[in-house]
């Protein structure tokens, strides 16, 4: 039982979007309450690809290392229709160093509850379980909340509540937030299988397609194990307590493969939606993850945008909630996230309607047009690095933000861009770190590319002392025949600079071709609304 009256920030939802929220909070300084109805973490696969904005994330709480041990890369993805293959495709990053995770990362949702939840126990942030919403209301300044667990109902109140609590969620409805959308016709079955079967491989995802039918096969970090995913035939729709034998003459009529099943660890039907809400906030109360969202699985982008979704919410309400930060830059979450979840709606319903589609176009195009596509798509560099960058969500951005500014002739990259990962070698330590690595602490990074003087290094130091000590990290990066090639990505020569400063959330808010104390005080104070540091 919850044994406080009162809370800063109330998590509804102790799902990965929620887990995260709570990680955030707690890198910045903020103990929220986290609540969930379930009597625990998800023993339940679920969710399946981990993308590299992700990781880069769990790199910054200092959990990836756990998560890679524990998962597996994909190495590619095969297309086979009518049993035949007709297009291979690699998921690793083959070009230029994007980011230190080139590749999609298989790691069940259940791994990611797990690798969140510990996080949560080692900052001493339990997780209430068991623990329903039953109301909220809004008063201006807290929200008031009725929380059951078991047959107890107490009265809580919170400044801020944050509904992380799926497509069914409780707080999107007490808000009554609109969830518009709308339902595919298609019903699918899930399953987590031991098989044993060398046609298929454990490094490759293997999709399947005939006409109006299609299935996929995604290797899992266990031996042996994968999952699988298919429509179901129209006869097998809406039938109750269908069972995985029921399904697998289907699944062998799709896929040329007779199904050897060695262990059955979950079955499932389900229907796929694709919705929004209307708002992503309203008052004191905001939403994330599934509770905002859902669409099809394609790209396998659902759970970390979730994921995202509270890694740009955390870091802003931990600095209003603390008094660090002025509380209208909590209107920027909704700006800049509600965007990318309407785009990711829009491609990922045309996709998964052109894959699924039993129109006679459709058929004609995935058959014969869409092979050939994929086959000269990635021959290209370009085109190949585009849709790395899509899939990975490492190509978000947020330039239209409003707590951006963007003051420099760089044509590349702009204000509201990820901090590209550039490695970075230390002349003084004489060890190779990178720009991420950088920004490895909470708070606010300033980054000083270009030759400084002793004077000038002093006077930035003593500024950021007197003004924002535990909020502005420096660093400062002189030009060197070993880092030239950052100077190049920021498109700095002749013995230019330029001055970043990045946001906890590693996107870059200012950006400046020169290294002007006022104009960097401008955006913190007035732009971001970062309160100084009482003297």
């Amino acid at each position: 039982m919850i044994s406080q009256q009162h809370t800063q920030v109330l998590i509804v939802g102790a799902g990965p979007s929620g887990l995260m929220m709570a990680a955030q909070l707690l890198r910045n300084g903020v103990q929220p309450v986290i609540i969930d109805i379930k009597q625990g973490p998800t023993n339940q696969s679920k969710a399946l690809a981990v993308q590299a904005r992700s990781l880069e994330i769990y790199r910054q709480l200092g959990i990836v290392d756990r998560a890679l041990h524990d998962g597996k890369r994909a190495g590619g993805m095969v297309l086979n229709q009518d049993g035949k293959e007709v297009a291979s495709l690699s998921l690793i990053d083959e070009g230029e160093r994007r980011t230190l995770f080139p590749f999609v990362f298989l790691y069940q949702q259940s791994k990611n509850e797990r690798l969140l939840l510990d996080f949560l126990t080692l900052n001493c942030c339990p997780v209430y379980w068991d623990t329903t919403l039953v109301s909220l209301k809004q008063n201006g300044q807290q929200v008031e909340v009725e929380l059951q667990s078991g047959t107890d109902i107490t009265t809580f109140n919170c400044d801020y509540v944050v509904g992380a609590d799926g497509a069914h969620s409780t707080v999107r409805k007490q808000l009554n937030i609109p969830f518009t959308g709308d339902t595919y016709a298609n019903e699918f079955f899930l399953a987590d299988l031991e098989l044993d079967n060398e046609e298929l491989t454990d490094t490759q995802v293997q999709l399947y397609r005939a006409r109006g039918a299609m299935s996929a096969f995604f290797p899992l970090p266990e031996h042996n194990g994968y999952r699988v995913i298919g429509n179901l035939t129209k006869d097998k729709e809406g039938k109750f307590n269908l069972q995985l034998e029921e399904v697998l003459p289907h699944l062998k009529a799709i896929t040329g493969i007779d199904i050897k099943v060695v262990h059955e660890h979950w079955f499932t039907t389900y229907k796929l939606h694709h919705r929004m809400a209307d708002k992503f906030r309203l008052q004191n109360c905001f939403l994330i993850g599934d509770a905002a969202h859902i669409h099809s699985p394609v790209g396998g982008q659902g759970m970390n945008t979730g994921l995202q979704d509270a890694y740009n919410l955390g870091w802003k309400l931990a600095g209003v909630v603390n008094g660090q930060l002025k509380e209208t830059i909590l209107n920027s979450y909704a700006a800049e996230r509600m965007p990318v979840a309407k785009e990711l709606l829009a491609t990922t319903d045309r996709l998964f309607k052109t894959i699924i589609s039993a129109n006679w176009f459709w058929v004609f195009f995935n058959k014969w047009i869409m092979p050939w596509g994929l086959k000269f798509f990635w021959k290209n560099d370009t085109l190949r690095a585009v849709f790395f960058k899509r899939l990975s969500q490492i190509g978000i951005s947020y330039r239209d933000s409003k707590i951006n500014l963007h003051l420099s002739s760089a044509k590349n990259i702009k204000a509201g861009d990820r901090l590209p990962y550039l490695k970075v070698f230390d002349e003084k330590k004489e060890v190779e770190t990178d720009l991420h690595e950088w920004c490895s602490k909470p708070g606010f990074t300033l980054i000083v590319l270009g030759k400084l003087k002793e004077l000038d290094l002093f006077t930035l130091a003593k500024w950021i002392t007197q003004n924002y000590t535990g909020t502005l990290n420096f660093f400062y990066l002189p030009p060197s025949a070993k880092n030239n090639h950052v100077f190049q990505q920021f498109e700095i020569t002749g013995g230019k600079m330029k001055a970043l400063i990045v946001r906890p959330d590693m996107h870059i808010g200012l950006i400046n071709d020169v290294v002007d104390i006022e104009i960097m005080d401008n955006y913190l104070n007035n732009v971001v609304g970062l309160a100084k540091a009482a003297i």
